[in-house]
């Protein structure tokens, strides 16, 4: 049976936690962020726990993480 490829794009913006969750990170932190307030800004720091519905898709394009 053939390697699986897996998809760049993905794996570039997702990252597999010890636990086997998929982090991504949240939109909205690139720019116009002046009209944010800091409190949004600081929230969209921290990574985003792809759900369970998204998730078995998601890994069929990383298949080897």
């Amino acid at each position: 049976m053939p390697k699986l490829k897996t998809l760049k794009g993905v794996k570039g913006r997702l990252k597999v936690t010890g636990t086997g969750k998929l982090l991504g990170f949240r939109p909205g932190r690139r720019h116009l962020l002046g009209g944010k307030r800091a409190k949004i800004k600081r929230q969209l720091r921290r990574p985003l726990t792809v759900s369970r519905a998204e998730e078995r898709p998601i890994r069929s394009l990383i298949p080897y993480c």
